[in-house]
């Protein structure tokens, strides 16, 4: 069985309707896939119309952005969590209208120097989407500015360049209570991704843990193997799940389906945990 449990569509910042992702899914040979969307479920439903169509098992997700107090960039890989839970939903909307305010400060700074308008990052975000710097990424392609996204990321929107304007998100150990308040599985996505900031130390992983961090994931392209050594120890160690996931989003990464993936399992384990919602068959 084929399991990919991290995937975004353009409700967030993939580049395909969560229906399309289905059918890439499938057509990659998936067997299961997860709906991961950045702050968001609004691509459950139709995720889950395809996914009974094309003969696929979709996990309902979400991925939460989260801050550490010293500002470092934490995600949390929600699975089959409710998605009406009162604190979570709070916690999530906040972030998100915190992200669309990020942006238009962002924006307002990157046309100093470059052919940008908010109108110009608007045009690539779909509606009711949760709207990112891959997002302005995308606008900065579309002039010309940068050949890629991932160009984009590695000069003109990393964290540490001058346009770069921080968000409101919550904290990863209240992230996680929250998720598992809303009967939802927390596992850490690609916790030693370097290549995309600083990373987090032992006392937040103490920390989320203390609070109920279900799992790792462990197999993905941005942690680096001697980051994975350490990652597998810490799962033993504590008794977390292992993931592998491809983080996939169409074509705004290079990511592809499949790339890395769940056990059978893990996936069983996620089922008996996830008290929210349920995986679709």
């Amino acid at each position: 069985m084929r399991i990919d449990l991290h995937a975004h569509s353009n409700v967030s910042d993939g580049t395909q309707a969560p229906a399309d992702v289905i059918t890439s899914a499938a057509e990659a040979g998936l067997d299961v896939i997860a709906l991961t969307d950045h702050d968001s479920t609004d691509g459950w439903a139709e995720a889950t119309l395809a996914a009974r169509e094309r003969g696929i098992a979709l996990v309902p997700g979400m991925e939460v952005s989260c801050r550490t107090e010293e500002g470092i960039s934490v995600h949390l890989l929600s699975y089959l969590h409710d998605p009406e839970h009162p604190g979570l939903l709070e916690e999530i909307t906040k972030a998100k209208d915190a992200r669309h305010t990020r942006a238009q400060r962002m924006v307002s700074l990157l046309a100093e120097d470059y052919p940008l308008t908010w109108d110009d990052v608007i045009h690539h975000v779909a509606p009711g989407a949760t709207l990112g710097r891959p997002h302005i990424a995308d606008a900065l392609v579309a002039a010309g500015v940068v050949e890629d996204r991932s160009e984009a990321f590695s000069s003109i929107l990393t964290s540490r360049s001058r346009y770069f304007v921080q968000h409101y998100a919550p904290d990863p150990a209240l992230a996680v209570e929250l998720v598992r308040a809303a009967g939802g599985v927390p596992v850490f996505a690609h916790p030693v991704a370097c290549d995309r900031g600083r990373i987090v130390g032992e006392r937040t992983y103490r920390e989320m843990i203390d609070a109920g961090l279900a799992g790792l994931e462990i197999y993905h392209r941005d942690n680096p193997e001697e980051g994975r050594e350490f990652l597998r120890g810490l799962a033993e160690r504590y008794g977390l799940l292992v993931t592998g996931s491809s983080d996939y989003h169409g074509a705004g990464k290079p990511n592809l389906l499949g790339e890395n993936l769940t056990s059978p399992e893990v996936l069983a384990r996620i089922e008996e945990l996830g008290t929210g919602t349920c995986v679709v068959r």
